[in-house]
C-alpha cells in the first residue's frame, strides 16, 4: 500500500506539477480531520508520515492519570494502569504518545478524510495552470480551437481553455474547431473554477509580440518597437528604430525579400503592414506615419499636440485613405491630431502658401518637412 501511495504521489508531482511535499502535508491533515470526526475533536493528535517510506503514526498525547475514575476526557487522559500497558515506564502526570489505528475509524471519517485529500488535489491543479498561465500574461501562445459558443470562442492552450470574446475576434475571420491560431492573453484572473484566461486576436500588443519572435534583432534589442496602431483585420501601422547606426530597423523587419514581415501578415489572415521609421522630429515622424502618401510639409506644434500636413493635390485621397483609415492609423501612431490638406486647399483655408510658413520667424521651423 505504501508503495502504490509513493507511486501515485510520483504521477501527481509529474503529470499534474503537485509538489509531493505539499500532498504529504494533505494527508497529514486528511487524517487530523479523520480523527476530529471520529473523537470530535483533534486538539492532542499528531501525525508522522515518513517521507521516505510511506509510513504513517498517528498518535493522540494523553495524561497519565492515577486510576479510571480519574479520567474525566477520555480523548486527553489515560489511566495508569491502561498506560503502563503501552510503556512500563509510565507514571502519573507524563505525556504518553498513544497510538491511534486509522482503521477504527468509521465510515464516515474515512470519507472525509479521502474528501479532503481529494479537494486539496483539485486546488492544487488550479494553482499550478493560474501560476503557469498567469506567467505568461501580456504573451502570445499557441491554441486549438476546441467550439464555438455564443459567438465567443474556445481555444485550448494545452492545460486550460481560453475565451477568445466576439469583441476581441478579427472582423470577417472565420475560426473552426481542431484549427491552430496564434492569440494574445490579455488576462488571466483566478477564480473558485479554476483560472479563466481571456484571449486577443485584435490587440495590437499580438502584432508587436510576432514580431519579437520573428525579428531576432527586436528580442535581442538592436531594432526597438517605439509605436503600434492597429485596425485589427485590415492595417496596421509599425513604428521602429535602431539602437545600432549599422543596422537598418525597417529592414531588419522586412526581411529578406519580405520573409519576415510576409510570415507576420500569413498569421494575421493578411492584414497588411506598414513598417514605418521613427524619428523624434515630430515633423519627420508625422511623414513617416503618413506613408505610402507623399507630403509636402508638415506644421506640427509639440505642446498642442496638433500638426497641420499639406500633400499634393493628386495625394489627397491616398494621405487620408480608404475611410479614412491612413490618416486616423498615422494620429494614432504618432500621438498628434493631423489635419490633412492638399496644396490648392491650403492656400484656400489658411489665406497663404506653405512657403510662407518656411521663413526663419516662423514657430514651425523646428518641426518643419519640405521636400521641393
Amino acid at each position: 500500500m505504501n508503495k502504490e501511495l509513493l507511486e501515485a504521489l510520483d504521477i501527481l508531482e509529474k503529470e499534474k506539477e503537485i509538489s509531493k511535499e505539499v500532498m504529504f502535508e494533505t494527508i497529514e491533515n486528511s487524517l487530523l480531520a479523520a480523527c476530529k470526526n471520529h473523537f470530535g475533536k483533534a486538539d492532542n493528535v499528531k501525525v508522522e508520515v515518513n517521507r521516505e517510506t510511506g509510513d504513517f503514526l498517528v498518535y493522540a498525547v494523553r495524561e497519565v492519570v492515577e486510576t479510571e475514575d480519574d479520567v474525566e476526557d477520555k480523548v486527553l487522559q489515560i489511566s495508569l494502569d491502561d498506560a503502563l500497558e503501552i510503556s512500563k515506564k509510565a507514571q502519573v502526570g507524563d505525556m504518553l504518545h498513544v497510538e491511534i489505528k486509522s482503521k477504527e475509524f468509521g465510515r464516515i471519517a474515512t470519507q472525509h478524510a479521502k474528501n479532503v485529500i481529494l479537494q486539496k488535489i483539485r486546488e492544487e491543479e488550479r494553482s499550478v495552470v493560474y501560476n503557469q498561465y498567469s506567467e505568461l500574461e501580456k504573451e502570445i501562445v499557441t491554441g486549438i480551437v476546441q467550439r464555438v459558443v455564443d459567438k465567443n470562442v474556445s481555444i485550448n492552450l494545452g492545460k486550460a481553455d481560453a475565451l477568445l470574446l466576439e469583441s476581441e475576434q478579427v472582423k470577417g475571420e472565420v475560426l473552426v474547431p481542431t484549427q491552430r491560431v496564434k492569440v494574445y492573453i490579455v488576462e488571466v484572473k483566478n477564480t473558485t473554477k479554476g483560472p479563466r484566461i481571456t484571449v486577443s486576436r485584435t490587440h495590437p500588443e499580438l502584432v508587436k509580440r510576432l514580431f519579437e519572435s520573428e525579428v531576432t534583432e527586436i528580442s535581442d534589442g538592436t531594432v526597438e518597437i517605439m509605436s503600434i496602431a492597429r485596425e485589427a483585420g485590415s492595417r496596421t501601422k509599425m513604428a521602429v528604430r535602431s539602437n545600432n547606426p549599422n543596422v537598418d530597423a525597417v529592414g531588419a523587419c522586412v526581411g529578406m525579400n519580405g520573409a519576415r514581415v510576409n510570415a507576420i501578415v500569413d498569421e494575421l489572415r493578411g492584414e497588411k503592414i506598414d513598417i514605418v521609421p521613427w524619428d523624434e522630429n515630430p515633423g519627420n515622424f508625422i511623414q513617416n506615419a503618413l506613408a505610402p502618401s507623399k507630403v509636402v510639409a508638415v506644421f506640427a506644434d509639440p505642446d498642442e499636440k496638433t500638426a497641420k500636413v499639406v500633400v499634393p493635390d493628386y495625394q489627397l485621397s491616398l494621405a487620408i485613405g480608404k475611410e479614412g483609415q491612413n490618416a486616423r492609423l498615422a494620429a494614432r501612431l504618432t500621438g498628434y491630431k493631423i489635419d490633412i490638406k492638399s496644396e490648392t486647399q491650403a492656400k484656400d483655408a489658411y489665406g497663404f502658401r506653405y512657403e510662407d510658413y518656411l521663413d526663419e520667424d516662423s514657430e514651425y521651423e523646428e518641426y518643419d518637412e519640405y521636400d521641393e
